[in-house]
């Protein structure tokens, strides 16, 4: 990481909705939308840098042959990003996957539109934030969380969105 990229509030969120005609054997047909937030536009993990773009593709073919439809948000804004969470309730979304940057250890906001839309969520982190600074150690959104996955890179999104779709 450029000192740049890990200091990125740079926040996603993206939904997902099921095809319920396909796969209805292998997964259980109430999880209809995904939603996901990324943090940063590129991380390091195994020596291959992976763009935003490409994260967003390889977890959309993931929930694809699910049967599990991907819509993919980003904003740098703490209100934008409330205001997604709140459309994701009026939409059904059925289970959000998040990394909310540096708003983990400050955003009283996104934790509060969470406990208000009773949606469940994964809390995801490129990096462990426990190696990191003490003032990272604490997020607002954890002890809410369905689970949190820490420092996997971006392998963490597609363990998330595992979880949600063969949970449900």
């Amino acid at each position: 990481y450029t000192r740049n990229e890990m200091n990125s509030t740079v926040k996603s969120i993206v939904s997902m909705k099921k095809d319920v005609t396909k796969n209805n054997e292998k997964i259980n047909a109430k999880l209809n939308r995904l939603a996901c937030n990324s943090n940063t536009r590129a991380c390091y993990y195994e020596n291959i840098l992976k763009t935003l773009e490409q994260i967003e593709n390889e977890l959309s073919q993931k929930c694809a042959s699910y049967g599990v439809e991907l819509i993919c948000y980003q904003s740098n804004h703490e209100g934008d990003l409330v205001d997604k969470i709140h459309q994701a309730a009026r939409e059904e979304v059925d289970a959000v996957i998040i990394n909310p940057g540096a708003y983990t250890h400050t955003s009283i906001a996104i934790r509060d539109a969470f406990l208000s839309v009773n949606i469940p969520f994964i809390e995801v982190h490129l990096t462990n934030i426990f190696a990191r600074e003490p003032f990272r150690h604490h997020s607002y959104l954890s002890d809410i969380a369905r689970g949190c996955i820490i420092g996997l890179g971006y392998k963490g999104y597609l363990l998330a969105a595992e979880y949600l779709i063969n949970s449900n």
